[in-house]
């Protein structure tokens, strides 16, 4: 876990201070472009032909995960290192905000609460996200997917996780906190709904409103 921007008053009384967590893939940062390009570079290298359409269609879950479709599973390893070798000269320069995202932030932090990004991303890559795209925040959590990111959710004082993925919803179960989506990703708003999401909205430009609501509440 990385601090990135400290509360004035860190230890216990921070982590017990409002704070919203959010994922950072197709949440916060539109990296579709960006992984398509480095699982293009893979299939340059290893001649082994990979589908990009579909693996932008899945992203969310582990590496590994992804990687054990086009590769055997002795090769997932060694992979899986080469393409956390390629992601920060291919995938970083090719990765924007998604719409909504800084604003998002902005109206987390003007309401006076933390902001914690957890990621399912290696903590070094969402380390180097965030920093590329200029994000305010104030913990970063790599690594971690679905209910994974529980622990570290209730860490970090969170009160609502939002995410693109349906494992973004298991997260904030596992945390015991709101689960809001954004149909920003592979799972549109009726499949998020149906999943059991407390909340979905479109996108993160209509999430400054609904804190406005959430706060007041």
């Amino acid at each position: 876990m990385l601090d990135l921007e400290p509360p004035e008053s860190p230890g216990a009384a921070a982590r017990a201070s409002f704070a919203v967590g959010f994922d950072l893939d197709l949440t916060l940062a539109d990296t579709r472009a960006a992984i398509g390009a480095v699982y293009a570079a893979l299939a340059a290298e290893t001649g082994v032909p990979i589908d990009t359409e579909a693996v932008v269609g899945r992203i969310g879950p582990p590496l590994e995960e992804e990687l054990a479709y086009w590769f055997p599973a002795d090769e997932v390893p060694a992979m899986a290192a080469r393409y956390r070798a390629i992601y920060p000269d291919v995938a970083i320069p090719a990765t924007v905000l998604m719409p909504g995202a800084a604003a998002a932030l902005d109206a987390v932090r003007g309401r006076g609460g933390r902001v914690v990004v957890v990621s399912g991303k290696n903590q070094a890559d969402t380390e180097r996200t965030v920093r590329f795209l200029g994000l305010r925040v104030d913990a970063v959590v790599g690594g971690l997917f679905g209910a994974e990111k529980g622990a570290a959710l209730r860490e970090q004082g969170a009160r609502a996780y939002i995410g693109d993925h349906t494992g973004d919803v298991d997260a904030a179960r596992a945390a015991e906190i709101v689960a809001v989506a954004v149909a920003t990703g592979a799972f549109d708003s009726a499949a998020l709904t149906a999943y059991g999401a407390d909340v979905v909205l479109p996108d993160l430009l209509a999430f400054p409103e609904w804190l406005g609501g959430f706060r007041a509440a």
